[in-house]
């Protein structure tokens, strides 16, 4: 399985050079980070959205990644036919083999059958472009009805981008959604978290951390989804809880991800 970085690995550094109207060209600094890692594969989410880049900024990118040899994945948010079309047309550009989709977006939260009959239209463009669609388990939907979605489209062109702790938000935990949906992964979201206490004993608080210090199995979640051979690629996130000074943030997150692929790498389970 390929191991890359995404732009959700840097969520803060790109948050405050977005805030800050600093936006000169993030996804270059991406690739510089994919290439100082030794890794091979870098994918681009919601939160650096490629739709909003000018044609010479995509020009750019395209380059820059054929140059590099790097496989390119992009991801976006809000699965309207729409946007899809959007992405679809911006992947075949950017010669991306897997893009992956969160389905909710700002007031926008479709029902199972019309998540089913969106894709489903677009599925003789997706096979016709070589392009496979990742939709991302994000706190509302459970697993099995995630599962259930798949069954519903059965194509090999669309499977699950499967996220390590989001699904916390929907009551699951990692063993139990990766049994779920393990049989339809395409893709993987690494990320480590730990759960306190809080200090009134009245609850937990969910935290990221380095991968390999906290909660996520990786064995276990490397075993299951090995299983079925259809997953390529796993790219690193995080959730770091953010500094009083955003410098030290950005210091921290750039030291987490490294202490994070040395990990990574020594489990010889990526390549």
């Amino acid at each position: 399985m390929i191991l890359g970085i995404s732009s959700f690995t840097y969520g803060w550094a790109i948050n405050y050079h977005i805030a800050e109207a600093k936006n000169p060209a993030l996804e270059q600094f991406l690739i510089d980070r994919t290439l100082a890692f030794g890794l091979s594969c870098l994918q681009i989410g919601d939160n650096l959205p490629v739709h909003t880049f000018d044609r010479e900024r995509l020009y750019r990118l395209k380059n820059r990644i054929t140059e590099s040899g790097i496989r390119l994945e992009i991801g976006a948010r809000e699965l309207t036919d729409e946007h899809l079309e959007k992405y679809i047309q911006l992947a075949d550009y950017l010669d991306v083999r897997l893009l992956r989709f969160v389905i909710d977006g700002a007031g926008f939260e479709p029902a199972a059958e019309t998540i089913v009959k969106t894709i489903k239209k677009f599925l003789p463009r997706l096979k016709q472009k070589g392009i496979i669609l990742g939709i991302e388990n994000h706190d509302r939907f459970k697993s099995k009805e995630l599962a259930g979605i798949m069954e519903l489209i059965g194509d090999e062109h669309v499977g699950i981008c499967l996220d390590c702790v989001n699904s916390i938000g929907a009551g699951e935990g990692l063993e139990y959604v990766a049994h779920i949906l393990s049989p339809y992964t395409v893709n993987l979201h690494i990320k480590d978290f730990t759960v306190n206490r809080l200090s009134h004993q009245m609850g937990f608080s969910v935290e990221g951390c380095p991968a390999g210090q906290g909660l996520t199995d990786i064995d276990l979640l490397m075993e299951k989804v090995g299983r079925y051979g259809r997953c390529e690629s796993a790219v690193l996130e995080q959730w770091l809880v953010p500094e009083n000074v955003k410098e030290t943030t950005v210091s921290k997150e750039e030291q987490w991800a490294k202490q994070s692929i040395d990990y990574l790498k020594q489990t010889n389970y990526f390549k």
